[in-house]
């Protein structure tokens, strides 16, 4: 028995919750997965996995096997990793996945840096709006907005979103401007859905340190990031968006900020990875080259009055928004 083999396998397995699934990411026959996990069941004499008709769960020795494979084979892709391209560094082939907001705004113009620094790493780089599953899709690495809710993901925070409600001009000359919050319930939002749920997400302010949920009406509800940003643009309703996304519209006079007493809850941006693999060191320096990129600008670190000199002032871009923490920023709460 190929024990390398086998613990490859044993942890592709575990990682897709499918023999099925797996045998199609490593290219084998399903009855070869099948064997190879029956084969190191019995040279370990032990239950490695609990199969039932909807799922597969390790047995407690299988946890435990499973953390030392996955610790033993990134000893080894690091250790052959050292060794090839001639010691250049972190090389290959990396995946991430970004809300196309950020990759167009924000990492996209940066690039050239990063490629100075790692000439040798090939960034194959997907945009979208919708959660990502990081394991079957291949995907090494993803840069997320919310709050981290699943546990086989691991997130480094590198930044913070301030939102920011507005409206365009000719919706508050039809409307009138409200003042309070109580006064939202005579308005009408463009109402943002979860791609992952239907769920329509809410707007949010903190007031007194509390956040609060507000429910409005809305003529229409999408889940596309750029169509969010549209409808708002043309006077269809109210939105929310990140404080840097809105300031080029602002200073255009192309929408105007309302409530600015009470901030949307501030969004968290993390990369995010499985914690079940080895952080390589191409998937390092890069979060460690994006959470830089996100430092240096004040106003993806929160700071709401902060200069915008970092990011790029076209007001053609498209937006993340900011209402309820929708899936175009990274999903309701982090699923990647």
């Amino acid at each position: 028995m190929d024990r390398l083999q086998a613990m490859q396998v044993f942890t592709r397995v575990v990682d897709t919750n499918s023999f099925s699934r797996a045998a199609d990411t490593l290219n084998l026959p399903r009855a070869s997965v099948t064997t190879i996990i029956q084969n190191l069941e019995a040279h370990l004499n032990v239950r490695l996995l609990q199969r039932t008709t909807r799922r597969l769960n390790l047995t407690p020795d299988g946890a435990a096997y499973y953390e030392r494979c996955v610790r033993i084979l990134a000893d080894i892709e690091e250790a052959e990793g050292s060794f090839s391209n001639n010691g250049k560094g972190p090389h290959g082939k990396l995946r991430v996945d970004m809300p196309g907001a950020i990759g167009r705004l924000i990492v996209m113009p940066q690039l050239c840096d990063f490629h100075t620094r790692y000439p040798d790493i090939e960034l194959m780089m997907g945009f979208g709006d919708k959660p990502v599953d990081l394991i079957q899709e291949g995907v090494d690495c993803v840069i997320r907005v919310g709050t981290l809710q699943d546990s086989s993901l691991v997130a480094r925070r590198i930044g913070v979103f301030q939102g920011v409600t507005v409206a365009a001009p000719q919706y508050l000359e039809r409307n009138g401007t409200p003042k309070t919050i109580d006064d939202l319930q005579n308005h009408t939002a463009v109402n943002y859905f979860s791609s992952r749920t239907g769920r329509i997400m809410d707007m949010d302010f903190v007031v007194d340190d509390e956040t609060i949920e507000v429910k409005m009406r809305g003529m229409i509800a999408v889940n596309d990031a750029e169509a969010y940003l549209s409808c708002g643009l043309k006077g269809v309703g109210i939105i929310q968006v990140p404080r840097f996304m809105a300031l080029p519209h602002l200073r255009a006079g192309e929408l105007v900020e309302v409530l600015p007493q009470w901030n949307p809850l501030p969004m968290p941006i993390s990369a995010v990875y499985p914690h079940n693999r080895h952080l390589s060191p191409k998937v390092r320096v890069f979060v460690d080259w994006a959470a830089e990129l996100f430092e240096r600008c004040p106003l993806l670190q929160g700071q709401k009055d902060a200069e915008d000199r970092c990011l790029p002032t076209s007001t053609a871009a498209p937006t993340i928004v900011r209402h309820g923490t929708p899936e175009v920023a990274g999903t309701e709460d982090i699923v990647a």
